[in-house]
């Protein structure tokens, strides 16, 4: 689910505990969990409501001014029935801590090996040490300019980027990324 800044904060403060949507089909399960800008986000129940039910109440608990701004927003998909989504806080990002990680153990370095030489070995050609050293050498650089120098298509190249992210060795920034501290560690710095 996408969630703009003020209802991700109130989320975080407590303020926001549900969202509203339109899909045909619930698009959340609940349990599940979605990293954001601001921490991971956990869904509880997933319920098909009438539109027209919302409250004022409702509409403010979902981030809204109201219940005619929330049916209006919601209005603008025609398709499928309206869902309301029990949301909460769930904590910080686990990456976040990860790529704070500025010693590696020798078994995490076994493990980051393991990992990359398959992330490599199911590529055309080895990718993961050019794109952690592209990233290190060029900090807050724009992703097309990066891919260019890597001869790689951009999304490619952001879908890599992301992997590695999620081994907490590169971090993203407003405009490109940067080497975490645990992705310095790794790279022998």
């Amino acid at each position: 689910m996408i969630f703009d800044r003020a209802t991700l904060d109130g989320i975080v403060a407590g303020r926001v505990d549900r969202a509203y949507r339109r899909w045909p089909v619930p698009r959340v399960r609940p349990g599940s969990q979605q990293r954001t800008a601001v921490g991971v986000i956990e869904f509880g129940d997933v319920e098909q409501v009438d539109a027209d039910a919302i409250t004022d109440a409702d509409a403010r608990s979902a981030g809204q001014r109201d219940a005619a701004a929330l049916r209006k927003k919601l209005a603008r998909r025609d398709d499928g029935e309206v869902w309301r989504v029990a949301v909460r806080y769930a904590g910080a990002d686990p990456r976040v801590a990860l790529r704070e990680e500025a010693a590696l153990s020798a078994q995490q370095r076994e493990d980051l090996d393991r990992r990359l030489a398959r992330m490599d070995a199911a590529a055309e050609q080895p990718w993961t040490r050019a794109s952690l050293e592209v990233i290190r050498d060029r900090p807050g650089v724009v992703s097309t300019e990066l891919a260019a120098s890597l001869d790689t298509e951009r999304f490619l190249f952001k879908r890599r980027v992301r992997r590695l992210k999620e081994l907490g060795l590169t971090e993203s920034l407003d405009v490109g990324y940067r080497i975490s501290p645990r992705g310095r560690a790794y790279l022998g710095e």
